[in-house]
């Protein structure tokens, strides 16, 4: 009975190791605290400007960076314009290197 336990056991310990070891943190460029920094400031730029075109639907654009300055929008917004102002001002901000939009376009 015994060994049936310990080999059920490490058969799924065998089976669940890689799938452990591929779980890691999808951000892993901010292995560096300063990189994780200068992705937090980036992002909070980029999300106050957003909050300040007081366009209610730019709030729900979600903005990620990365530790190169490679951003990515994604979220919902009414108008093809109102994309365009959310590429346009992360486009704009200090230290971004690349923009990629992923903002859809949700009339309600």
């Amino acid at each position: 009975m015994k060994s049936k336990l310990a080999t059920s056991c490490l058969v799924i310990g065998c089976l669940l190791g890689p799938v452990i070891a591929h779980a890691e943190d999808a951000d892993s460029d901010r292995s560096h605290p300063m990189a994780f920094v200068k992705d937090s400031v980036i992002t909070t730029k980029i999300k106050a400007k957003l909050a300040e075109e007081k366009m209610r639907t730019l709030l729900h654009v979600k903005v990620d960076t990365d530790n190169k300055g490679a951003v990515v929008l994604s979220g919902n917004v009414r108008t093809q314009e109102m994309a365009d102002k959310a590429v346009a001002i992360a486009q704009g901000t200090e230290g971004v290197t690349s923009v990629i939009s992923k903002i859809k376009i949700k009339k309600d």
